[in-house]
């Protein structure tokens, strides 16, 4: 695995490389999944499944990406290390903290711990529809025409319910809350660092720059 003294901040002089397009799809396609499907969709509608259908895809390329994308990109270039991630905080309350290519421990760790998270989410919410988004929008037009037959299965219960489904309601509403509590310290942390450091750590993943070879 590589060391993470090989991901930080290159001699003086040289540029920092920008994140890759295809990990800021992910980022912000993942961003936009969790926000619109929290504020925006009714939950439990074809249009809530449709987009966790979609986060669900863009979590996969991100993970994928991590095996076979660029240096920064690779999870080896930051390794989950929860005392490096100590240190880069107390090193950063001193002002002292070095800067890195790719994530910093800390920020290593919220990486993580948002894509676990990510995950249980997506997987309980496709898992208590038990639908496509299409076989769901269907269902929808059918009541919209008054015809409510297809929600009852003979045996009485709701068409795609699972029978754990108070679980999954559970989990999901306990993974969805956590997910809002890490994008809010992980906001606060790139606000925090970024003045700590003098560095915009925003910018390289809102537009490409020209980084370093090699």
């Amino acid at each position: 695995m590589t060391d993470l003294a090989s991901s930080r901040l290159p001699p003086k002089g040289q540029a920092l490389p920008s994140w890759d397009p295809l990990l800021r799809l992910a980022h912000w396609g993942i961003a936009g999944v969790v926000l619109a499907n929290y504020a925006f969709t009714k939950e439990g509608g074809s249009v809530h499944i449709a987009l966790g259908w979609a986060g669900m895809a863009l979590l996969l390329l991100r993970l994928i990406w991590g095996f076979v994308g660029p240096r920064e990109a690779r999870f080896a270039s930051f390794p989950p290390n929860p005392m490096a991630a100590w240190r880069h905080l107390g090193g950063l309350l001193r002002g002292k903290a070095p800067q890195y290519l790719s994530h910093n421990p800390a920020g290593a760790l919220m990486a993580y711990a948002l894509w676990a998270c990510l995950a249980v989410l997506m997987l309980t919410g496709l898992g208590m529809s038990g639908l496509s988004p299409f076989a769901q929008a269907d269902l929808e037009a059918a009541v919209a025409e008054g015809d409510w037959s297809v929600l009852v299965e003979e045996d009485g219960d709701a068409e795609g319910e699972s029978p754990y489904g108070d679980v999954l309601e559970e989990v999901h509403e306990v993974a969805a809350n956590l997910i809002l509590i890490l994008a809010v310290l992980h906001v606060a942390g790139v606000a925090v660092e970024s003045r700590a450091l003098r560095r915009n750590l925003l910018a390289p993943m809102l537009i490409t720059r020209r980084g370093r070879k090699g």
